[in-house]
């Protein structure tokens, strides 16, 4: 403690809780969405924006302090997005299963040291196409929602796109802002919807199915290690820190287990809010940064507990305004995404596959388009690379036949 305080810094407390804000103002939406589409109640809404919430802020805190480094925990955006699209095919009970599969995966991952290996032999333009595929009806979402509200949705999009030019990092807590104005100025904001009121954990017993671990499990195992932790150790990395990868991932992997029966589906290393807190912005001293990590999970740990008010905060605004934000959120996701799909030229066609398949929204034998996406992409890359491998030898063996004179 005494430490902590010594290497305090208001520059770091700062860096802390703008990084916590703006995984709220962008994020949290996407849950809300999922939420919505399964017609779950508001008492286990709440009780998810609890788990997730107290998860990265006990993580960031405990992992920060541990390695005195800047570790922020957040729960995983396109693994929210994915439920969108499933949650309504699936009980809550099975799901929570695959949470838990999907945590004991990644749990062995951690501790085996395996991630850079796995990572390794994962083609990333397939990872990474899929990614895409699961945030591509975000993305459209924004358009679509200008028949609702063009003038709320056409100020929200001209916010994002001054603020990327001017301020990047605070783009999407800008366009809350003014999206949150513009509803309250147009009488859009329903009041009678908040109540201030502390979340309530609400137990969901687990059920285990082939089709929710197919479904849900799987791709929320690759999404977190290629989506999440790739980036999120790349941020570390890049800024000087050495922290090693496998008690990070084996920690964050732990709390989801332990909070997914009250709803929590992942926690992972992120990315785009840690750059806030582990560059110069918030510490000269690299050594000092730590505070941001643990004064960002302080703000995890305050709004987690007041999840109830949050849920009403949200529920009152118009779902365009919801709408539009979720996919301006998720712009820089959906850009990444596409550009690692197209990086690796020999890739390409199986990252299309997987792409196409995975927007379609198609469902074969039960079983999702992300699913199918990783199947089919994952055999259009061995059919392919295997020809081109042939090729090459034949090529070879013919350039060593000796020449008839």
């Amino acid at each position: 403690m005494k430490t902590l305080l010594r290497d305090f810094s208001l520059s770091a407390a700062v860096a802390g809780f703008i990084a916590t804000v703006i995984s709220y103002a962008g994020p949290l939406v996407i849950i809300f969405q999922a939420a919505e589409a399964a017609h779950l109640s508001r008492e286990v809404l709440s009780s998810w924006v609890w788990a997730i919430s107290i998860g990265s802020a006990v993580l960031g805190i405990g992992l920060s302090l541990r390695y005195r480094v800047p570790v922020i925990i957040a729960w995983s955006a396109p693994g929210s997005a994915l439920l969108v699209a499933l949650l309504p095919g699936i009980s809550l009970p099975e799901a929570v299963g695959a949470y838990l599969v999907s945590s004991l995966i990644i749990f062995l991952v951690g501790v085996s040291g395996a991630f850079d290996r796995i990572i390794g032999k994962l083609p990333a333009a397939v990872a990474a196409a899929m990614l895409a595929g699961i945030l591509f009806s975000f993305g459209t979402g924004l358009f679509v929602s200008l028949q609702g509200k063009p003038l709320l949705v056409l100020a929200m999009f001209a916010t994002y796109l001054i603020c990327k030019r001017l301020m990047p990092r605070y783009a999407v807590l800008m366009v809350l802002l003014v999206g949150c104005s513009m509803a309250l100025l147009a009488g859009d904001l329903h009041g009678e919807a908040l109540v201030v009121g502390m979340a309530t954990p609400v137990w969901i017993t687990p059920a285990f199915s082939l089709s929710a671990t197919l479904n849900i499990a799987l791709p929320l195992v690759m999404v977190a290690l290629t989506g999440q932790f790739v980036p999120g150790m790349a941020v570390l990395r890049a800024s000087g820190y050495a922290t090693p990868s496998g008690p990070i991932i084996a920690s964050s992997a732990l709390g989801t287990a332990l909070l997914a029966p009250f709803g929590c589906h992942g926690l992972n290393l992120a990315a785009i809010t840690a750059a806030i807190c582990t560059g110069r912005e918030a510490n000269e001293d690299p050594g000092k940064r730590y505070v941001a990590g643990v004064m960002g999970g302080l703000c995890y740990l305050v709004l987690g507990i007041f999840g109830a008010t949050l849920v009403s905060l949200f529920s009152a605004f118009p779902k365009e305004l919801i709408a539009a934000l979720a996919g301006l959120a998720l712009f820089a996701a959906i850009a990444g995404a596409l550009a690692g799909a197209m990086a690796v030229p020999t890739d390409r066609e199986a990252a299309l596959v997987t792409f196409l398949t995975t927007a379609s929204g198609m469902s074969l034998f039960g079983l999702s388009a992300a699913f199918w996406g990783l199947i089919f992409g994952m055999a259009t890359h061995l059919i392919l690379n295997a020809r081109r491998s042939v090729s090459r030898s034949e090529s070879t063996a013919e350039a060593l036949q000796p020449v008839d004179q």
